[in-house]
């Protein structure tokens, strides 16, 4: 068992084991046998370096763990339908409540998903408007954007008794109240022909360009080809009137194709519904860039967006319909609703104005409820999910967070604690992954797992008080109280990028001077407008290169090997060792595993439900066919290097027989960005926010020149390595780029040569330009909530 620095126990009662959750043999990942006690309900705060094993032992060990469980209480039936969770590698784990994750994934793309849908704010509002709304026009569906009007009519038989009955035709009626145009998404899309066909070839000549229609298909191609409606010999561009009517928009018709029935439909409904009715990440890459190039999106002209028919927008609360309600800030909406006052709703009316009120009491007050889920970032996501269980009658559960400060200024970060120390004082354990000062100190409890990343972490290096942390010896403890010195010389700028009369969302007509060449930080709470500033109003043609914290393109089979170019020199080098072809050592090519096609796992998707995925038993999770596994470089196979850490294979490729300089200078990079402990084979799906940023950084360090925009990279860094960030920064910045940072972190705004800070408050209360100058100014002036901070935060 780990030992233990500090031997107090937090909670009242610890000694019994009933008032802990104890965990003993964890070897989830690069846990080494950690043992540990947690106290129940109490709030525990789990720290160290980035890799050191917080994840592996909260979520992939714990609360998989309770999961499991609770997947075993159902029927055998029901399991039959649900994925099969391995047990995680414990010798002991007991203590176990239900656990609840509130975790950074981002809320689904799907365009009718919304920050209302998502919460009952919207299905509350739906009663409401049923209730209350004048003209009355139907239950609460007649004002949901995802239930369309429909008529049915059918025939029913009635038992009249004495064996004798009657049949009776009737006419439904179900009112939604969904936009027919745009069908609730809020957009129509205008589709680019040139991008289906290529209308100088017929049918038969392999016309269609739609990927995955080949000209042989059955059920695609060919129905076109052979349904009688069309000539498919003649060019589509010689096609009369009524060919291209049908070819492009006819309603789906029964067809007989070599006797088969099938069914014929216009082109593009037909792609309307095989691609535009998916969550676009869900695509397949090639896919989904299809889409991108064939397909526009513009604001509904039937609904201006709303997503709701004109009946629905047409019955109103004191002169406001939903789609306005929707349309507001949410913190602006509360106020209404708190202004209505009708005892023949009163329940619902005190559930609504809470829920309202959460999101203002977490700092979302700036968003609308009508804003599409997937805009959303992994921080807000977080906070969306959170208001679901602030009112929750639910006690003795524990909950577990992942970073919940994360995009949050440090005004906003004491009303998170606040949150979370009110879920525990309701009877619940909080278990807490977390980086911030700020939140590591209202731990009762706190775990620093260490001493570093990946095979030099997953160890217990202190379990305590904050007060014991702090006097430990150990990487946390050390730099707890770090505080960064406000930069005193500054860069001078070599130019200025001009944003001018800036209205993007919340900005009210912002005029500005980016300086270049030196490193500008932009600040302000969350919803000023910082985002809005620098991605929605940069002018077209800056050589401008994003590097957010979004989704990294590809399939779930890419890894940083595959996204930064790494594998092409270790494939080759490989290759020369060899005497063999470079392609065989490629999982997506002539040397994967023929069972799982190079994925390592096998993929059962369950509909509705969470996939499952199974190591494939061939290769044994390698990914590779067994023969490529006897060439080796380095005496290492290809499968071994990339389980190397980054940090391991920049020692591999940089000296002896394995030495490549080209995949050395790539690891380089990896490592200055501070991902060394990052797997070469780790699939992206894995990685969090801030280390998809760190990878996307690290592809753009060998360009020259450009305009560099980072989105929070602090994001997910320990304090330790916020240094190591500062010093990348810092020689970005000399090599030439110009850099502009979005950021709450006090460090990096001391360490900027320029500030930008939007305010003073979110939403409509934000948006406006409150200071411009060097953070010594900042400081000095304390005029904003950023500069009061920062000046707290330097001791000044």
């Amino acid at each position: 068992m780990a030992k233990r620095t500090d031997t107090q126990p937090t909670a009242p009662h610890a000694a019994d084991s009933h008032d802990l959750i104890r965990v003993h043999g964890a070897r989830v990942n690069n846990l080494k046998d950690v043992s540990i006690e947690i106290p129940k309900r109490r709030l525990t705060v789990f720290t160290g370096v980035s890799g050191s094993g917080k994840s592996s032992l909260v979520f992939g060990t714990i609360a998989a763990e309770s999961q499991r469980l609770i997947n075993e209480t159902y029927s055998a039936f029901v399991q039959g339908f649900m994925p099969t969770l391995a047990r995680p590698e414990v010798d002991v784990l007991d203590g176990l409540t239900t656990v609840i994750t509130v975790d950074q994934q981002r809320l689904g793309a799907d365009p009718r998903s919304t920050v209302g849908t998502a919460t009952d704010a919207n299905a509350m509002l739906r009663i409401l408007f049923s209730r209350l709304g004048e003209p009355q026009i139907g239950s609460p569906q007649a004002f949901s954007f995802n239930v369309a009007s429909v008529q049915a009519s059918g025939a029913f038989k009635v038992d009249r008794g004495a064996d004798r009955t009657r049949t009776v035709k009737r006419t439904f009626t179900r009112t939604g109240g969904m936009c027919t145009r745009c069908e609730g998404r809020g957009s129509v899309s205008d589709i680019d022909l040139t991008q289906l066909y290529d209308d100088s070839k017929s049918l038969s000549e392999g016309a269609f360009t739609i990927p995955g229609w080949k000209s042989d298909s059955f059920w695609t191609v060919r129905v076109y080809a052979e349904s009688g409606l069309l000539d498919p010999d003649k060019p589509i561009r010689r096609f009369t009137k009524r060919e291209m009517q049908d070819f492009l928009y006819r309603e789906p018709t029964k067809v007989k194709v070599e006797g088969v029935n099938l069914t014929y439909e216009g082109l593009i409904p037909k792609i309307q519904k095989s691609f535009l009715s998916k969550d676009k990440e869900a695509l397949q890459p090639h896919i989904r860039e299809f889409v991108e190039r064939a397909v526009t999106f513009t604001t509904c002209p039937e609904c201006d967006g709303s997503r709701l028919s004109e009946e629905a927008r047409s019955s109103k609360i004191r002169k406001l319909s939903i789609a306005d309600a929707c349309a507001m800030q949410i913190s602006d909406l509360a106020e209404w609703v708190r202004g209505l006052d009708e005892p023949s709703v009163a329940p619902l009316l005190a559930a609504l104005r809470r829920t309202l009120d959460s999101f203002v009491e977490i700092g979302l007050g700036y968003l609308s409820l009508d804003r599409p889920s997937g805009t959303l970032s992994g921080g807000e996501a977080q906070r969306v999910k959170m208001i679901r269980h602030l009112g929750s009658s639910l006690t003795d559960v524990t909950y577990v967070f992942d970073e919940p400060a994360i995009g949050l200024h440090p005004h906003d970060i004491q009303r998170m604690n606040d949150l979370l120390l009110r879920l525990r004082d309701k009877g619940n354990t909080v278990l807490v992954v977390e980086h911030k000062p700020q939140t590591i100190a209202i731990a009762d409890h706190v775990v620093d797992l260490g001493p570093g990343a990946g095979s030099a972490g997953g160890t217990v290096c202190f379990e305590g008080t904050v007060e014991g942390l702090r006097a430990g010896d150990t990487v946390t403890g050390r730099h707890l109280d770090d505080r960064a010195a406000v930069k005193e010389t500054v860069r001078e700028p070599t130019g200025v990028l001009e944003i001018r009369g800036a209205t993007a969302h919340n900005l009210r007509g912002v005029d500005v001077d980016i300086p270049l060449g030196v490193l500008t930080v932009v600040t302000g709470v969350a919803g000023s407008g910082k985002s809005s500033l620098v991605h929605g109003s940069i002018p077209a043609g800056a050589e401008v290169v994003p590097v957010d914290q979004g989704a990294i393109r590809g399939s779930r089979r890419s890894n940083p090997a595959t996204y930064t170019g790494l594998l092409d020199p270790i494939r080759k080098a490989f290759a020369k060792a060899n005497g063999v072809k470079p392609a065989l050592f490629s999982s997506n090519s002539e040397g994967a595993c023929p069972t799982c096609n190079g994925a390592g796992v096998v993929y059962t998707d369950l509909a509705m439900m969470a996939g499952v995925a199974i190591p494939c038993e061939e290769c044994e999770g390698k990914r590779f066919q067994a023969s490529v596994l006897d060439h080796h470089l380095g005496g290492r196979d290809i499968s071994e290097v990339l389980a190397m850490s980054v940090t391991e294979a920049e020692e591999f490729f940089g000296a002896g027989e394995a030495r490549t300089p080209a995949a050395h200078r790539i690891l380089g990079r990896l490592a200055d960005v501070g991902l060394g402990y990052l797997g070469l084979g780790q699939p992206l799906t894995t990685l969090s926010g801030g280390e998809r940023q760190r990878l996307k950084l690290a592809t753009h360090m060998a360009e020259k020149g450009g305009v560099y925009v980072l989105d929070e990279p602090t994001t997910g860094l320990h304090l330790a390595d916020v240094e190591q960030l500062l010093g990348l920064l810092d020689r970005l910045v000399d090599s030439g780029k110009s850099v502009i940072v979005v950021e709450h972190h006090q460090a990096v705004i001391a360490h900027a040569d320029w500030i930008i800070d939007l305010g003073p408050g979110a939403g409509h209360d934000g948006g406006r330009i409150v200071f411009e100058g060097t953070p010594a100014d900042l400081v000095a002036a304390r005029s904003t909530l950023t500069g009061e901070h920062l000046a707290e935060y330097v001791g000044a």
